[in-house]
């Protein structure tokens, strides 16, 4: 049982780890909405092209706020608390299922 509590653990670790790139990739199309990039430029298409998805389906339901577009913000929310909910739950479960082996 220990072995997959280890998995469990590993799968956790990762999820954590993607999410908490993913928001910084979030924050760097934010920043660089600020000026005027180039669109051919290899690094702004692959910041639009990884965010864009996930800030479009927020912008569907989320309208403009004043011409500020506050989807990032949301997606940001969204991903802590996949955080706090499923990722630390992943983590108990592993630790729970580690507690259970060992007794």
């Amino acid at each position: 049982m220990f072995v997959f509590a280890n998995l469990l653990n590993a799968i956790a670790q990762i999820l954590d780890w993607g999410a908490n790139i993913y928001v910084w990739v979030i924050i760097a199309r934010s920043l660089i909405s600020w000026v005027n990039p180039d669109p051919y430029n290899p690094i702004v298409r692959f910041l639009y092209q990884a965010t864009e998805p996930l800030l479009y389906r927020i912008r569907r339901f989320i309208p403009f706020l004043g011409g500020l577009d506050i989807s990032p913000i949301i997606a940001i929310f969204a991903i802590y608390f996949f955080k706090w909910f499923i990722v630390k739950s992943l983590m108990d479960i592993a630790i729970r299922l580690k507690m259970g082996a060992a007794i």
